[in-house]
């Protein structure tokens, strides 16, 4: 017989939790040192946070930082859309397609970012020019290229191709965490395969990907800062170009460490907002979901 709902909520109301005094002990001495080390920072004089303030906004700061900002926006939108193609290219029933996106995945995951970067940057010396043509026919475009990829193109180039393959693994894998009787389901009420994906399976897929996605793209953030190497003008490089002329390594450094922190926050903020709005009506959207259904569902 089964236990009256009420009845079964006060019973959850009477329980306390176990009492654990290492949680409170470890919670107090990180924040202990979490405050020493701040008071360390504020108080030393090696870190300017006066020159820290005067830069933090400087033209030539705002410049590198936007072109850090739409490297980051073009490579993950170019890299996610490129990365699902392969991603629904390997889940596909083509042996060859899996083959093109299992090539792909492996050779650009393999090639470090920088080494990718270096590569385009120096493109003409492997293709002096660019031909385009007919085959056994007219050409139609032919290009020196020396010149047409500079800094931003190879950074733009190198990140997107380099985030795709990074893209497709993890959209694959929210494509493989919904189960297969959704498609089928679908299936059996006539819809095609596109509208069973885009309707059915990547909403439900996206709880799976939001994360990973997320961490890819503050990654990915930070990760711009390679493109200095090759003079790409972004946040990095900027203030390199400050301190190289008035030495002040530390502030600087600081004053680029400071925009990628606030940023990495904007962008764990929107997956928050992510992770609540693709989480409703799974008894994940709220911390309280799962205990509410627990209470209120019967005995079997």
């Amino acid at each position: 017989m089964s236990t009256p709902t009420a009845l079964r909520v006060d019973s959850y109301a009477d329980a306390r939790p176990a009492r654990r005094p290492l949680r409170w002990v470890a919670g107090v001495a990180g924040l202990v040192v979490l405050l020493l080390t701040l008071v360390s920072m504020a108080g030393n004089p090696a870190f300017e946070w006066d020159v820290v303030g005067q830069y933090l906004t400087a033209d030539v700061v705002l410049d590198g930082l936007r072109v850090t900002l739409l490297l980051t926006a073009i490579a993950l939108i170019g890299g996610f859309a490129l990365g699902t193609v392969l991603a629904v290219m390997r889940l596909s029933g083509s042996r060859l397609l899996q083959a093109i996106s299992w090539g792909y995945t492996w050779l650009f995951r393999s090639v470090p970012i920088l080494v990718q970067l270096l590569f385009w940057y120096n493109i003409s010396l492997v293709y002096p020019r660019l031909t385009v043509g007919v085959p056994f026919g007219p050409t139609i475009l032919d290009l020196p290229t020396r010149g047409l990829i500079n800094g931003f193109a190879a950074a733009v180039i190198g990140l997107t191709l380099h985030e795709a393959a990074h893209a497709a693994e993890i959209v694959r894998a929210g494509l493989l965490s919904v189960e297969r009787s959704q498609t089928e389901a679908a299936q059996a009420l006539g819809l095609s395969r596109p509208r069973t994906l885009w309707r059915i399976v990547l909403p439900q897929a996206m709880r799976a990907i939001v994360p990973p996605a997320a961490n890819q793209a503050a990654a990915l953030l930070k990760g711009t800062s390679v493109v200095s190497v090759i003079a790409g003008q972004d946040l990095l490089f900027s203030v390199q170009l400050i301190y190289n002329r008035n030495y002040l390594v530390i502030p600087l450094l600081l004053v680029a460490t400071l925009w990628y922190l606030f940023f990495t926050t904007l962008l764990s903020v929107v997956q928050y907002l992510l992770e609540r709005f693709f989480g409703r009506g799974s008894g994940r959207a709220g911390s309280a979901g799962p205990r509410l259904s627990l209470l209120a569902g019967e005995d079997r």
